[in-house]
């Protein structure tokens, strides 16, 4: 991240931000050794599968890393901006006895850091090599070399930055906390663990490159060094879910396509419904933002795994090749829920993961998600620790809510435990030159 990359051409993201493709010669170090390794793979495919090395190249080459959003706009990049394939979210608190103008100035630093990342550039004038050999440099420089690969740095507010546990309004902000800004109600199956809930601040990094997101969250969680620490983060890989129609529907770790009828940033109309909170909404601060809602999803593997394909399917409400709906078509028919087997059994179970948690069936409700996979290692069993790393934007966290009130009776419960979760409010995009959360103090 020496330098913003070099542009082809400039072109205009379905959120509003600025997408620069880097021209082809811009190929990073990193960059020609993934083009290696998946152009042999990809000729190896082709004997026998009919993938050419260069389909292998279109999907992860120069195109895949060089794309860079705008972190100013009216909205937050990273909510309706297509989904990249790699994530490092981070949760925070404030430090005991922090106050409102620490607040505010690590917002304000976050903001200006965030902005240079996102266009590849390194954090601060001097970055990692070229400030005082006495001093700590300004940016960690894992990064070096490596182009914006499609960065965006999404921020949000927990209810406890408003109001503590304790009651105390630690920043004078509990007169603007949202309305609907309440840590989410228990649900039925839960087994939370506090170290992957809750926490004041948020911090979704997502991008092409693993070390991308890592280095922006590195690089901010330093800036709040003394003010604010880390109280959990989970790194995603594979994201689960698209956001745009651009993408094909991707897979999660039980091998079913995840999120087909996600709400898609071309979807104008139903973003503004369902997504971007309302300037009739309240409060006045938060017109232009959305409700981010994490989950963390631990995933039964080892049970699913022996589990009968027709039981999969079953459970899901598709088919696991093709991802159509069990009621007959392909992937984007609609699905119709009064189709009958022989036997005269509905084709899509009454307990299927897709008839629970369809808008048809819970008031029209609709999620943007932005779900990826993780693998944390294993248990002391031997069991693998992974699942969904689940992530949603909503209007108000009531859509939420009543989708997964829905699901208390899903076949999917036998097979999931979630683990984890968390409420942020999260405020519109900072005018250029400002940061995000400006509209709340002033």
């Amino acid at each position: 991240m020496t330098k913003k990359p070099d542009t082809a051409a400039e072109t205009e993201a379905v959120d509003g931000t600025t997408a620069e493709p880097v021209s082809k010669p811009g190929v990073s170090r990193r960059g020609l050794f993934g083009l290696i390794g998946v152009g042999a793979a990809g000729v190896a495919v082709g004997a026998g599968g009919g993938v050419g090395a260069a389909a292998a190249v279109g999907s992860f080459g120069t195109q895949g890393t060089s794309r860079t959003y705008d972190f100013f706009g009216t909205h937050q990049a990273g909510i309706v901006t297509p989904s990249q394939d790699r994530l490092h979210f981070a949760v925070y608190d404030m430090a005991a006895g922090a106050s409102p103008d620490d607040l505010i100035a690590l917002l304000q630093e976050w903001s200006a850091a965030a902005a240079r990342m996102t266009q590849g550039l390194e954090v601060g004038e001097t970055g990692a090599t070229g400030g005082s050999l006495l001093a700590p440099p300004q940016d960690t420089g894992e990064a070096i070399g490596l182009p914006a690969s499609g960065l965006t740095i999404t921020i949000g507010f927990g209810p406890s930055l408003f109001t503590a546990a304790d009651g105390t309004d630690r920043f004078g902000l509990a007169a603007s906390k949202p309305a609907l800004l309440e840590p989410l109600p228990r649900f039925s199956g839960d087994a939370l663990l506090p170290g992957a809930t809750g926490g004041d601040l948020c911090i979704q990094a997502c991008a092409d490159d693993p070390q991308v997101a890592v280095h922006a969250i590195r690089n901010l969680s330093r800036i709040a060094f003394g003010r604010a620490a880390i109280r959990w983060s989970e790194l995603g890989f594979g994201r689960t879910s698209s956001t745009s129609t651009t993408q094909a529907t991707a897979r999660n770790l039980f091998g079913f396509k995840d999120g087909t009828q996600n709400v898609k940033a071309e979807e104008t109309k139903a973003v503004d419904e369902h997504i971007w909170v309302g300037s009739d909404d309240g409060p006045a601060w938060m017109a232009g933002g959305s409700y981010l809602v994490a989950r963390k999803i631990r995933m039964i593997i080892e049970t699913w795994d022996r589990t009968q394909l027709q039981e999969q399917e079953n459970v899901i409400g598709r088919d696991k090749g093709e991802g159509a709906p069990l009621s007959g078509g392909t992937e984007f028919t609609a699905i119709d829920f009064g189709a009958k087997l022989a036997t005269g059994d509905p084709a899509v179970p009454a307990d299927a993961h897709v008839r629970l948690a369809h808008p048809d069936n819970n008031g029209g409700a609709r999620l943007l998600r932005r779900g990826y996979n993780y693998v944390a290692g294993n248990d002391e069993l031997g069991r693998l620790d992974a699942g969904l790393f689940f992530i949603s934007f909503q209007r108000s966290p009531e859509q939420f809510i009543t989708v997964q009130r829905s699901l208390s009776s899903d076949a999917l419960n036998e097979y999931i435990k979630h683990v984890g979760s968390a409420l942020f409010a999260v405020p519109p995009g900072a005018r250029a030159g400002g940061w995000v959360g400006e509209t709340l103090f002033a």
